[in-house]
């Protein structure tokens, strides 16, 4: 039998991923970390978030490791990770789904100017605010077209919404005019009336996006960030909101995260900041994907979101 270590969420937590497992693939034998009597290194794989700093050693001889994020980089800046082992992050129908939802949300609420509803409420302040446009009239951008992307984009073309993306390398998306390289990011840029980022957290991506960056979209442009806080230099954002370049901001991902109660971003009147909520799948969800995983490598497969060192994701 298959035997599967979670130490994802701590141990308080063990109860709940037990009883998912059962229900989805009750032929896998799932312990948790936490319990005296498992012995770590006897595991044939892992499920993780955030390991313990003495977890790393006896996560080297499992067959693989799972993570229960859709983004790996808070594990590879590590450097007791072993490298060696596959590592795999989470995915599925309905994260991507949630993930679509959730910038479905977001970007009618830029195009609607809802934040500004929210601080007259706060405020007790009745004051007209309307806006005349339609999705359908907005261009949207999707910035990263992996996994997630690429079911957000099509999501959003299927709405109304006039959608581009851009990627790293080259690629085709019914109903998505898609912009590839370096070279034709300032094109997709001025074609973006609403950005969403979904990039994942890599040494090309880290600190992308600077007041030159967010100069480069459309004036009054609104901005939608999902993919790592570490994309966004928050002190140019600021900027470029208070001085009207940017007209609204939607934080899922900050630096740091959780984001400190001491924060300027939590009151900005332009800002809104979810707590790292966009695409959180059900339990039974998240392990059913994960048995099929490891399902998947058991019969020497390769699972779609592998990590590749090459690509950095």
């Amino acid at each position: 039998m298959v035997r599967l270590i979670i130490s994802a969420d701590g141990a308080d937590q063990f109860e709940s991923w037990k009883k998912a497992f059962l229900e989805v693939s009750p032929d896998l034998d799932v312990c948790s970390w936490y319990e005296a009597s498992v012995k770590p290194g006897e595991a044939d794989y892992a499920l993780v978030w955030t390991p313990e700093e003495d977890h790393f050693e006896q996560l080297s001889f499992v067959k693989g490791i799972l993570c229960v994020g859709a983004g790996v980089d808070h594990l590879l800046r590590t450097p007791q990770f072993p490298r060696h082992v596959p590592l795999v992050r989470m995915g599925g129908a309905q994260t991507a789904e949630l993930m679509a939802d959730y910038i479905t949300w977001a970007a009618i609420g830029l195009l609607r100017d809802a934040r500004t509803w929210a601080v007259q409420q706060a405020g007790h302040i009745w004051s007209y605010n309307g806006v005349a446009r339609t999705s359908g009239e907005t261009r949207i951008g999707v910035m990263g077209l992996g996994h997630l992307g690429s079911h957000v984009a099509a999501h959003l073309g299927r709405i109304g919404f006039q959608v581009s993306g851009w990627r790293r390398s080259t690629g085709l998306l019914a109903g998505v005019d898609v912009f590839s390289g370096k070279a034709a990011l300032p094109d997709f840029l001025k074609k973006s009336d609403i950005l969403v980022n979904l990039l994942p957290s890599t040494a090309e991506t880290r600190g992308l996006i600077t007041y030159s960056f967010l100069s480069a979209l459309p004036q009054g442009a609104g901005f939608i960030n999902v993919g790592r806080g570490d994309h966004v230099v928050q002190a140019d954002l600021v900027r470029a909101l208070d001085e009207g370049m940017i007209s609204g901001a939607v934080l899922d991902v900050v630096t740091p995260d959780p984001l400190p109660p001491t924060s300027s971003l939590w009151s900005h009147p332009r800002i809104t900041v979810t707590p790292h909520v966009a695409s959180v799948a059900s339990r039974n969800m998240q392990a059913r994907y994960v048995a099929e995983t490891i399902a998947q490598m058991e019969r020497g497969e390769q699972p779609p979101l592998l990590y590749d060192p090459e690509k950095g994701y």
